[in-house]
């Protein structure tokens, strides 16, 4: 038998568009299982089946559209792909195994220590005779915190590493913003203030865990008398992978090309495209650090961030950091 409650109610507050998110899928054949489960989470080629044990799941999700707590329980085993999606999940096992991605980590489940999905690609799990808890929290969300805790500005990817070794005190201050958010869904729901400031905490908590490791924007942006300068600086940021000229930098801030070009300069110290550059090839060398060099290619990665030109990429990733890109990846 399967049961499925899926409720997502929009009201307008004080503080924010909220909705309310409240899940609840159980059962106890595989079918079903891969039905309900690969539905919350766009899933392909999901499959299921018995193990010793008889078959059966449980899946519940509480919360809003920035924060949800969940938890899935299965006795059996579990199998399926995960697309690339917006929220950011940490989850953790108190029972039972898994490996969340068994193409490229192949990183076992480490008793009840968190771990982050990578939600920026795709990836296949493998779980068995498990209960898991997994917490949602929305991209807009943790970007506007991260953007006030590590000046990171209107960025599509902040750099998380999500097999990052977790310092034990982040993952406290984690643990107790969710009980925090726990004793509020219970006794004040969503649409309090409380509940507000508590997600926006776990946002932080969540940070601290993960913090993020692309470049912050420069100290001399944040100054509130150079607001267009910022504006500038963080469209570059933004659409640091696309084709990009000054002028399309100077219509962002809403500044001339002259004063665009002048404003760098006297702040910076370099030209818009040279400051281009220079995020580009920060966002290269962390990609480079971070990926499997029997698996990936320096021509590939130095294309995802706009170099068409490998031989002048390579020259000017020299001259940056004093190494061929190259010795980089196969560190």
């Amino acid at each position: 038998m399967t049961t499925v409650d899926d409720r997502t109610t929009g009201r307008t507050t004080d503080t924010a568009l909220r909705s309310t998110v409240r899940i609840e899928a159980l059962g106890d054949a595989p079918d079903a299982a891969v039905l309900d489960l690969s539905g919350f989470y766009a899933g392909r080629h999901w499959a299921a089946r018995a193990t010793d044990r008889p078959f059966g799941y449980r899946y519940t999700a509480v919360g809003d559209g920035d924060v949800t707590l969940r938890r899935s329980q299965i006795n059996g085993f579990i199998r399926g792909l995960i697309p690339a999606s917006e929220d950011y999940v940490v989850q953790w096992l108190t029972a039972g195994h898994g490996v969340p991605d068994v193409r490229h980590d192949r990183v076992p489940m480490s008793g009840d220590v968190p771990m982050l999905f990578p939600t920026a690609r795709e990836f296949v799990f493998e779980y068995q005779d498990y209960d898991q808890r997994v917490v949602h929290l929305s991209r807009r969300l943790v970007h506007e915190v991260a953007d006030e805790q590590f000046h990171t500005g209107q960025v599509a990817d902040l750099g998380l590493d999500h097999l990052r070794t977790l310092d034990p005190a982040a993952v406290t201050q984690w643990r107790n913003s969710l009980a925090l958010l726990s004793r509020e869904l219970r006794t004040g729901g969503i649409d309090t203030l409380l509940w507000h400031t508590l997600t926006r905490g776990t946002a932080a908590a969540f940070l601290r865990m993960y913090p993020p490791t692309v470049a912050a924007l420069p100290p001399a942006v944040l100054l509130p008398r150079r607001a267009r300068l910022r504006a500038a600086v963080e469209y570059v940021h933004e659409h640091v992978a696309g084709p990009m000229s000054v002028s399309d930098i100077a219509g962002a801030a809403g500044l001339s090309v002259r004063a665009t070009q002048e404003a760098f300069q006297r702040h910076l110290g370099l030209t818009p495209m040279q400051y281009l550059l220079h995020v580009r090839l920060e966002h290269v060398r962390r990609e480079l650090m971070q990926a499997d060099p029997t698996a990936s290619a320096v021509q590939a990665i130095a294309r995802r961030w706009g170099f068409a030109h490998l031989g002048r990429f390579s020259a000017a990733y020299r001259t940056a950091y004093g190494e061929y890109p190259r010795n980089t990846l196969r560190r």
